[in-house]
């Protein structure tokens, strides 16, 4: 990809909205597989990071861009660490959340967290940010609302935890120069870990041929293929932009299920998806005449 591409705006809305619609999609795959039972969160975490260690891997040795003189970045065992622990307390927060519930508490942590380490490290939110935060935060708010339930103290510890880790793993993205060769050797890197799950884990297993497929597409599509476009994307977002996208995904996984199981579009859809999108583009033209 050459340099203009790279510094084209539509060439990274391309790739946020790959990215995003590949968040929503990894949602899906996984509310099948827990929800109804297929594959306890064990076996899904497991075989949704080694397939998306493998899938990736095998795209990197086989890519015909990589230039022989550069040498291939990969990756950090922090970020490795993160991306574990946000794929495991994501599957087992779904044992005792339901999907709408879950959603708001992990995009919740998502943004929170991104926001926070970014007024640390000296960043200064303007009045643009904030009021784009807010108006997209609330749509995302009001979406959910109808279908909340109290969650318990488990589901919401471990769902704030898996948020908090992504956030962390999304702002290490930033900073990428090599998206795939890094998201390649995260998923890489965890296999220590995932190892160590297994051991402890193995007897209390259970797979069915459904859950493990489902398991092995939410790994090496939606999460490897996924996450290496996101770490592309990053590079031309900024930390608040790339906060407040992300709570485009229920939406996205809303339209979804009115394609996908013929769910009819209601009005809060509607209400949320436009305050959501107006909350973006405060943020994003707030950042652009503020440039």
């Amino acid at each position: 990809m050459n340099s203009h591409a790279r510094k084209n705006p539509l060439y990274y809305v391309f790739l946020t909205s790959t990215a995003l619609i590949a968040f929503a999609a990894n949602s899906v795959l996984c509310r099948l597989a827990l929800g109804e039972g297929l594959i306890d969160a064990a076996g899904f975490s497991v075989l949704r990071l080694l397939s998306g260690a493998l899938v990736l891997l095998f795209i990197l040795r086989v890519n015909p861009n990589k230039s022989p003189q550069k040498a291939v970045s990969k990756g950090s065992w922090f970020a490795s660490l993160m991306l574990f622990v946000y794929a495991v307390t994501f599957s087992y927060a779904y044992i005792s959340l339901d999907t709408a519930t879950g959603a708001l508490i992990l995009f919740g942590a998502v943004q929170m967290t991104i926001i926070v380490l970014s007024i640390l490290s000296g960043h200064r939110l303007t009045l643009s940010e904030v009021v784009g935060v807010l108006m997209a935060f609330g749509g995302f708010v009001y979406l959910m609302l109808p279908s909340i339930t109290t969650p318990s103290i488990v589901g919401f510890l471990l769902m704030s935890i898996a948020g908090i880790a992504w956030g962390i793993y999304t702002l290490k993205g930033r900073g990428s120069d090599s998206p795939l060769g890094d998201t390649a050797y995260n998923f890489f890197r965890s296999v220590p870990l995932v190892l160590v799950l297994v051991i402890i884990t193995l007897k209390d297993m259970r797979l069915s041929p459904e859950g493990a497929l489902l398991a092995i597409l939410s790994g090496g599509i939606a999460s490897g293929v996924g996450y290496a476009i996101w770490y592309m994307a990053l590079r031309g977002l900024s930390a608040m932009v790339a906060a407040v996208v992300q709570l485009l995904v229920p939406v996205i996984a809303a339209l979804g299920g009115v394609i996908f199981v013929s769910e009819i579009i209601s009005i809060d859809l509607i209400v949320s998806g436009v305050l959501i999108l107006g909350g973006i583009g405060v943020v994003v033209l707030g950042k652009y005449f503020s440039s």
